[in-house]
């Protein structure tokens, strides 16, 4: 299992804890930023979703100050499924229903809750229930005619 993990500069301190602490259990990528230095949440958006849609990496994790406007960010590139996470409850109901890609939450995420989050979204399997399969395809017919 690859994860891969972009931030703002505002998202760089948690970053980097979960990356240090879950590179033992799985492969980790970091897309950035590298310093703490004001920077454009876009930009790493954008650097993720093109290794996820690579499928370079399995997962992506996005962080900024608030969570919000990097899941917008992601949400804006074809084939990316980002949910701004702030509960377990909703890190299960966004791999089983919606089969998310990447989730996103803000810096002020406590590291162990965020750990606990990531570490759920990667081993949540999607559902194979014909309502979720049939919702995830009308999002899909919607983007691929936009």
């Amino acid at each position: 299992m690859k994860i891969g993990f972009a931030s703002d500069h505002r998202g760089y301190k948690l970053k980097n804890q979960l990356i240090q602490l879950l590179k033992d259990q799985y492969e980790v990528e970091d897309y950035g930023t590298h310093t703490e230095d004001s920077t454009d949440y876009p930009y790493y958006a954008f650097k993720l979703t093109d290794h996820v849609l690579k499928n370079d990496v399995d997962f992506g994790v996005a962080i900024c100050g608030t969570g919000i406007g990097i899941s917008i960010a992601c949400n804006k590139v074809k084939g990316i499924r980002c949910a701004k996470v702030d509960s377990i409850e909703d890190v299960v109901a966004t791999r089983n229903d919606n089969d998310s890609n990447i989730i996103a939450f803000g810096e002020k995420m406590p590291v162990e809750k965020a750990l606990e989050l990531v570490k759920t979204f990667v081993e949540t399997p999607a559902s194979e229930e014909e309502k979720h399969i049939r919702r995830r395809k009308m999002i899909k017919d919607y983007e691929d005619r936009a």
